[in-house]
């Protein structure tokens, strides 16, 4: 039992100094000899754990999507009002940005890499399901009145979801305005309404 619980933690030790170099210099110019040094290995000693980087890139990405998926089911099942579930699943974006970072800038910088992943289908329905969520609640909100029906509920999403993701390009971790700050302006934005009541 210890044995494995050993070879599981070097496992994640791996994945997230791979997250990490994948992050910041891109999967395809990150090599198999970098991710080896950063964890203190030789290079092949990293095939005991791992057949290739791309099992690494899959797992990354793969326990990612899964998490998101979970959290957003969460949310969904935990709250009947569409309005309350939208504030929800934007709080809920914005804590995992900030628990999973290197995994949501992989995936935004290197999309193209990983839908070249033999592994991607998978991906790909975990991706769409989480998607699902999103827009049920948006067409429920519509349906009940509290939503415009003049805005596309899957332009609305994808302008949603593009502004919180790819926030992880200009957001500074250093600033005393964090994560939660980010939600809570982003519902202001898009929920209440940018313009000044008059």
């Amino acid at each position: 039992m210890n044995g494995n619980a050993g070879v599981s933690t070097r496992r994640d030790e791996i994945l997230a100094n791979a997250a990490a170099l994948f992050a910041r210099q891109g999967i395809a110019r990150t090599t198999v000899r970098e991710i080896a040094d950063a964890v203190g290995m030789l290079s092949g000693s990293l095939y005991h754990h791992f057949e290739s980087k791309e099992e690494m890139v899959h797992e990354i990405i793969a326990s990612y999507l899964d998490d998101l998926h979970m959290r957003y089911r969460a949310v969904a099942d935990g709250n009947d009002d569409p309005l309350d579930c939208l504030k929800e699943l934007i709080r809920t974006s914005f804590q995992s940005l900030e628990s999973n970072a290197h995994a949501c800038e992989i995936y935004q910088n290197d999309y193209n890499y990983i839908t070249q992943l033999p592994q991607f289908g998978a991906l790909k329905r975990v991706s769409q399901n989480t998607q699902r969520i999103w827009l049920d609640t948006l067409d429920a909100g519509v349906e009940h009145g509290e939503f415009r029906k003049d805005v596309d509920s899957v332009v609305f999403y994808r302008f949603l979801r593009d502004a919180i993701w790819m926030s992880i390009r200009w957001r500074d971790p250093s600033s005393k305005r964090g994560n939660a700050d980010l939600a809570e302006e982003c519902i202001a934005i898009f929920i209440d309404g940018y313009a000044v009541d008059r």
